[in-house]
């Protein structure tokens, strides 16, 4: 796709899309269009999300045209090359504690093989990657985190796990997901952590933004039992702002 689409999505919605393929650029784009959005968003928009590669707008058509929404974004469009942009302020960087293998990351040697590396290499790997929050989604607060190296788009399994656990931390297309629900699957799990990606307990219920990064820590199986029977929100995870 060489220039952004803007598509009508429902009666009071529009979709920037900067690409029909996840890519860097692509994301990169999507996030920073999305904070440019929000410091000069026009009256009547009033919600706005980012998935892997587009931005989401709604807004109030008795308040807000189509019309001169779709001008408006234009010109915004039009202000630079956003898939060059500066990734936004106000990210940060999350430092997660994860066991790997065993009971814990059950499908870790078969994902490795995928990959073609042993599974010390790895997890060495997932742990050595600083992965972006590309977008959240499926569940609430719920991270897509890339890019792992090339040899890790390895694709999804062709069966589907019934169930793996929150905290189950899944690798499939070069992402992670660490989720934040018990749900099904057909992402290889390789290992688990205690850092609860929604919590409507917690003061701030869902921790991760979009543009955040995430650094995997390995620890052995026993630290994670000890992490998860705290039951703490952030399960040993922390966190800084990013430059």
């Amino acid at each position: 796709m060489s220039e952004p689409e803007l598509l009508p999505l429902g009666p009071d919605g529009v979709l920037v899309r900067f690409s029909g393929r996840l890519s860097e650029p692509a994301n990169r784009a999507a996030l920073a269009f999305r904070a440019a959005l929000e410091r000069a968003a026009p009256e009547g928009v009033v919600e706005t999300a980012t998935s892997l590669t587009s931005v989401y707008l709604r807004f109030r058509p008795d308040i807000l045209r189509r019309a001169t929404l779709e001008d408006e974004m234009q010109g915004l469009l039009g202000d630079r090359d956003w898939l060059e942009s500066d990734l936004p302020e106000g990210r940060r960087l999350w430092r997660v504690p994860a066991s790997f293998g065993g009971a814990f990351g059950p499908d870790l040697e078969a994902s490795a093989e995928a990959a073609g590396v042993s599974a010390e290499v790895a997890v060495d790997e997932i742990c050595g990657a600083r992965l972006r929050v590309l977008a959240l989604g499926f569940a609430p607060g719920q991270p897509y985190l890339g890019f792992l190296p090339p040899h890790w788009d390895i694709p999804r399994q062709s069966d589907v796990t019934p169930e793996v656990p929150r905290g189950a931390v899944v690798v499939a297309v070069r992402q992670v997901i660490p989720f934040a629900n018990a749900a099904p699957t057909g992402w290889r799990q390789v290992g688990r952590t205690a850092f609860r990606c929604h919590d409507p307990a917690a003061e701030v219920p869902l921790p991760l933004r979009a543009g955040d990064e995430m650094q995997f820590e390995a620890v052995s199986a026993s630290d994670l039992q000890n992490l998860l029977n705290e039951g703490t929100a952030l399960g040993g995870a922390r966190s800084e702002p990013l430059p």
